[in-house]
This record gives C-alpha cells, structure tokens and sequence, in this order.
C-alpha cells in the first residue's frame, strides 16, 4: 500500500491555489494531484513527499486533511491494461471504492485503487502483477 494524502477544499476560488502554495512553503514536493468535486467540496487527492508530515501540517493550518492508504499498481499502458487488473481483483470479490489512473511513461500506466479489503495487495503480487511500492512514487516520512 501507499499513503496518499487526502483534503476536503470548499468550492470557492483560491482554496487550491491555496493549498498548494501551504505545501510549497512548507517544502512538501507534489508528484500528483487529482480533483474530484461534490456540490460543496473538492476532493483533493494528492502524492507527495512526506504525506504524514503534509497532513499535520495542512491539519494545523485548518484544512481538514488525512493519510489514506491506497494500492497503486503498474500496468501495460495499452487497451485492456486496467480491465485485466479489475477483473482480476473482481474474481477475488473484492470492491474497490475508488480509482484513478496516470501514466509514467508510454509504455506502462499506475493504477491507483482504493480497495474494500487490503489483502488484495498480497494476492495481486502473488499473481504476478507489478504492485508499486511507495518509496517508487514519493520521499517516505
């Protein structure tokens, strides 16, 4: 599993920016951000160095921030990739709650899942499939 840092940001203009900037300041290196928003909230989900540190700080600064573990795992960037990689934790009858993917290069994608059942890390390496470690991704706390 890997930490991602997660933040609640209302919908107003500058909360990102914001954000952002806190991180900078407090020389906290993003590797990857993705929005999501709700009616009154962005979802900011965020790979970075030192994740737990970030979330202290963001924390004392009044975000509402947390340290969410999540599975990243690399796949062929190339049709059929991630449902291979679904389908598979599909068969073990695991939920994912979540998803993202982004891409490191042309030729293989990391899929990033938020799975119901944290065992699924194991039985994915067990089969073969190239589970990414945190310290490939950011600087460990």
């Amino acid at each position: 599993m890997i930490e991602q840092l997660t933040v609640l940001l209302e919908n107003k203009k500058g909360r990102l920016s914001g954000l952002c900037r806190d991180l900078a300041d407090a020389d906290v290196n993003m590797h990857d951000l993705f929005v999501a928003d709700t009616s009154d909230f962005g979802i900011v989900r965020i790979f970075c160095d030192t994740p737990k540190r970030a979330a202290k700080l963001l924390t004392d600064k009044g975000y509402r921030a947390i340290v969410t573990e999540v599975l990243a795992v690399r796949v062929p960037n190339r049709p059929g990739g991630l449902a291979e990689l679904l389908e598979f934790i599909d068969e073990q009858g695991v939920n994912i709650e979540y998803g993202y993917c982004f891409s490191r290069g042309e030729e293989t994608a990391i899929d990033v899942l938020k799975a119901a059942d944290d065992s699924i890390e194991s039985k994915l390496a067990e089969a073969g499939f190239d589970v990414v470690e945190a310290k490939e991704v950011y600087q460990l706390d």
